[in-house]
């Protein structure tokens, strides 16, 4: 019988979204076949302290050591001995490249985008910025930083993001000029670049892509949210969204948001996995949203669902990640530097 793949699973992390990856952590490490796989956790706490646990332990509960990342070897250590690493992590200083480039300095395969890639698609103004200079069509924004006075040009509603972070977190619909100012405040306790972004008045839908040179995309999921917006409270809420599938959109708009959707992950160097958000206009144009590359990671996530309607289960999902990501390594391996 063949040696177990070592995978180190990455979970926790700096960012408002811990609990999220915390989430997704759990359900990888239940999906991941024992016979198939020796897995160990690496859980990073809110602090950035980095502890080791067991691979079937519970998380976050599990007992173990706290080890400082800059004070103790243990957790590069075990990074240094598995043959790959899921990094189930969102949003700062796990999905935007920091612990992406930690891997590449370790030498280790690791699972989803790489360096430059999650450090563009989680900037939203810079990833707005590539996309459009491929023809890509994405809605208009205003990017305001330190400084700069809270000011736009669109017809209201429009929303207020800060310009690296997920899952809602720090976004305002804002409906008049009287909530502008509040919104930004907020949206800078996050990020000291703001984004002002022009409403789109359509049909919310995400689409999944898998692949390293030639990817593929999943079926087109509709995003029913119950509530204004699609808010940090309707994402992760119990029964706070509907995710229609497939999206309940026009074959002409369903076939464009999937090229769409692997144009923009190509233009943007992902590898391995992204999920796209898009709008869909009363027309049938597309607009592009944002891009995910670690998007939530649960057997019920919209990712594995997108994914298993076009027929891969969550288990082959990830066993395919894992193949993606030990064919890159092997790849780039035989680059001279």
């Amino acid at each position: 019988m063949s040696r177990r793949v070592r995978v180190a699973v990455l979970a926790g992390g700096r960012s408002s979204e811990h609990e999220i990856s915390l989430a997704s952590a759990r359900s990888v490490v239940e999906a991941l076949d024992s016979e198939r796989y020796e897995t160990v956790v690496v859980e990073i706490d809110r602090a950035g302290r980095w502890e080791l646990g067991s691979g079937r332990a519970e998380l976050p509960e599990a007992s173990v050591e706290t080890l400082p990342v800059v004070a103790h070897s243990a957790p590069a250590a075990t990074l240094g001995q598995v043959d790959v690493v899921l990094p189930i992590l969102h949003g700062p200083f796990g999905e935007d490249g920091t612990v992406q480039g930690l891997l590449e300095l370790a030498g280790v395969p690791y699972v989803g985008a790489g360096v430059a890639a999650s450090a563009l698609c989680m900037d939203k103004d810079l990833s707005k910025a590539v996309l459009r200079d491929r023809g890509i069509p994405v809605a208009r924004n205003v990017t305001l930083r330190d400084g700069d006075e809270p000011r736009h040009g669109f017809d209201y509603p429009v929303f207020v993001k800060p310009a690296r972070l997920g899952s809602s977190v720090g976004i305002s619909k804002v409906r008049d000029a009287k909530e502008l100012v509040a919104a930004v405040e907020l949206a800078r306790r996050h990020d000291d670049k703001v984004l002002i972004e022009e409403g789109v008045d359509g049909v919310e839908v995400e689409c999944g892509v898998l692949g390293n040179r030639d990817p593929t995309s999943s079926v087109v999921g509709e995003i029913v949210a119950h509530a204004d917006w699609y808010d940090y409270a309707a994402k992760y809420d119990e029964g706070g969204m509907d995710l229609v599938i497939p999206a309940r959109i026009s074959p002409e708009a369903d076939e464009r948001v999937r090229e769409l959707a692997v144009e923009s992950f190509v233009a943007t160097e992902c590898e391995g996995m992204a999920r796209i958000d898009f709008f869909v206009r009363p027309d049938d144009e597309v607009v592009v949203n944002e891009i995910n590359t670690i998007p939530g990671f649960t057997a019920t996530s919209v990712y594995a669902k997108l994914f298993e309607a076009a027929g891969v289960p969550y288990a082959e999902l990830l066993d395919r990640l894992i193949a993606l990501a030990l064919e890159r390594h092997e790849r780039r391996a035989r680059l001279l530097y």
